[in-house]
This record gives structure tokens, C-alpha cells and sequence, in this order.
């Protein structure tokens, strides 16, 4: 029997916690501003140690063993209280992580709910409802918004070359119809039905242009109208009651608020998906940001959210080289 080193060094486990939540050395390696080599050197270390392989290593993935598996929640809670001290210690409260979700329906506040579950009473992850992320995109850049979700590469590529995203969830796209519409009756919709439909999609809100850019790709060539730009629509009963008054169908993910006396439908033939990403300033270092990471991970590997089904339709640029590179980075 392997005797376990009492003094074990805690960047040891950093390091081990930093590659089990990214199942990637070089994204682990970026999160913890060393060089590879270095962070492979430490799990190496630790490995002898422990006297226990902790990942199985292939050239296309990373994927841990079942003594990584026993060893992570230990980690977690060894660095969860070095943290704890040199909070108390230094004179500082430990502030809020301010998390962007977009709606309380949506991928944000699933994963956000995750990670509470995974936090101390002493770390706060205080929820915000940014109506896109073009506008919370803003908020992060000015350091008002630490984290936020949705399709990073619908920002600005100026915008987006300040910020770190990570891909976490293929959202299958939808559309909201009234309960008396001729289509209502069908359990998805295939996209060439909707030839000849106005559909809703944000035109004219600055804040969530990544939106209306995904729909307007979306829309091109298949006869379907976008809605003209209307102002901005704050909050869910204002946009409920908006729509109800306009009697619009809305372009929407399977990840949607209910909209009395509609009905919310997938679309089909092809599968059109919107990615979701999530994002968080570069220089942000919080125990908030881990516990999401490792709760994105989670959700997607038990929701098997980075799943595609065969043809699926994505936006440009994430149906190229991008997409499939920010695939393999999971």
C-alpha cells in the first residue's frame, strides 16, 4: 500500500482539479497561466504521490480514472478551505461573482443553480438578467458583469478577442406559435413549412444582436420574413404581453419561458442549433468561476448537451473549423 505524502502540495491538486474540469491540458494550462510542460509535470507528480494513475491521456481526449474520480472531491474540499483561510485572513470579504443568465429560464441559470450546490455558504454567486449577451458583453468588458452565456461568436470579434469563452451546450432551436395557428398541431416543424412566416427574432435590440444575426442566417433562402426592428422589450411579462397583443411568432431556443395560449415547437429537416457559450472577463480569478466551469461540465456531460444530431444546421462561424475546435476543448 501506497503511503500518501500529509504534506501534499495544494498546487498539486490546483493542478489536478484545473485538468478534470477542462478534460484538456492546454485550456487547463491557460486557466492556471503555466506552461504545459509544467502542468503536466505536477499531475505526474501527483500521480506518483498517490501511487494512482489519475487520467487516461489519448491523443484525441482526457478522461479520468476511476481513482481521479475518488480523488476529485477531496481536492475540491482541501482547496475550498486553503481559500477559506486566506480569505479570513486577509482582511478582505470575498466579493459577490456577478453571473449574467440571460432569463431565469435559460442554460445560464441551470448551470448557475449547478454550481451553487457546489460552493460554501461564504461564496456568493449573485444572478443577473441581461436581456442578450451583446449588451452583457458590454457590462464584462467594463468590469460591471463577471460571467455571462449565449452564442459567443455572434459578438463582435473585437469584442470577443477581450473575453474567455468556453463552448458548453448545443441548444436545439424552436418556434413559439399561437395555440390557433395552422402549424400548432404538429410536434416539430420543418423549416420549409415556415416559408412564407414572419417570425420575430430581436431586430432592432442592440443588446442581443447575436440573436437576430443567427436567425437572419437562419432565414436566408428559405422564404422566411424577419419581423421589422421594434424596440427594446424589458422583462418577461412586458414581452409576453407584447406578443400576445402582436400575435408574432417567435424564433426561440427549446430553452424558453411559456407564453400563455402558445405553443413551443422544434424545428426540423434540418435540426438548427444555436451554440451557448460561457464567458468571463480574462483576468478573473474566483472560486465563483471554477464552480462553474465544473458545473457546465457536468451539465454537459450528463444532458449530453454537446450532442448533434446528424445535418445539424449551425451558424457561421461555428459550422466551420471554430465550432469543432471549441468542441474538442470539452
Amino acid at each position: 500500500m501506497v503511503r500518501v505524502n500529509r504534506d501534499l502540495e495544494p498546487r498539486l491538486l490546483r493542478a489536478f482539479t484545473a485538468v478534470a474540469d477542462e478534460l484538456h491540458f492546454t485550456r487547463a494550462a491557460a486557466r492556471l497561466y503555466v506552461a504545459q510542460q509544467a502542468l503536466s509535470r505536477d499531475i505526474r507528480r501527483l500521480e506518483r504521490e498517490l501511487g494512482a494513475e489519475l487520467f487516461v491521456r489519448t491523443t484525441r481526449q482526457v478522461a479520468l480514472t476511476a481513482a481521479g474520480e475518488r480523488l476529485l472531491p477531496y481536492a475540491r474540499r482541501v482547496l475550498q478551505a486553503q481559500d477559506d483561510l486566506a480569505a479570513a485572513f486577509s482582511g478582505v470579504e470575498r466579493r459577490p461573482l456577478l453571473v449574467d443568465v440571460g432569463a431565469p429560464v435559460s442554460t445560464g441559470n441551470q448551470v448557475l443553480t449547478e454550481a451553487r450546490h457546489r460552493l460554501g455558504p461564504e461564496t456568493e454567486l449573485v444572478a443577473r438578467f441581461h436581456s442578450g449577451l451583446a449588451g452583457a458583453a458590454a457590462e464584462l468588458l467594463a468590469g460591471r458583469l463577471d460571467v455571462s452565456f449565449g452564442r459567443a461568436h455572434g459578438l463582435d470579434p473585437a469584442v470577443l478577442a477581450r473575453l474567455e469563452h468556453r463552448l458548453i451546450r448545443y441548444e436545439r432551436i424552436a418556434v413559439v406559435l399561437r395555440e390557433d395557428h395552422p402549424l400548432a398541431r404538429l410536434q416539430e416543424i420543418p423549416l420549409s413549412a415556415l416559408a412564407g412566416e414572419t417570425l420575430y427574432a430581436a431586430a432592432g435590440n442592440p443588446t442581443t444582436t447575436e440573436w437576430t444575426d443567427l436567425a437572419a442566417q437562419l432565414f436566408a433562402g428559405r422564404g422566411i420574413a424577419m419581423a421589422e426592428p421594434f424596440p427594446e422589450i424589458e422583462g418577461d411579462e412586458e414581452f409576453i404581453r407584447v406578443v400576445t397583443k402582436r400575435r408574432w411568432s417567435v424564433l426561440a431556443s427549446e430553452v424558453f419561458i411559456h407564453l400563455p395560449g402558445t405553443v413551443l415547437r422544434p424545428l426540423t429537416d434540418p435540426v438548427p442549433l444555436s451554440p451557448v457559450s460561457l464567458l468571463w472577463r480574462r483576468d478573473l480569478h474566483h472560486p465563483g468561476l471554477d464552480a462553474l466551469h465544473t458545473a457546465a461540465r457536468t451539465l454537459a456531460t450528463t444532458s449530453d448537451w454537446l450532442a448533434r444530431p446528424p445535418g445539424a444546421w449551425l451558424p457561421r462561424p461555428e459550422a466551420g473549423s471554430d465550432d469543432q475546435r471549441l468542441t474538442r476543448l470539452m
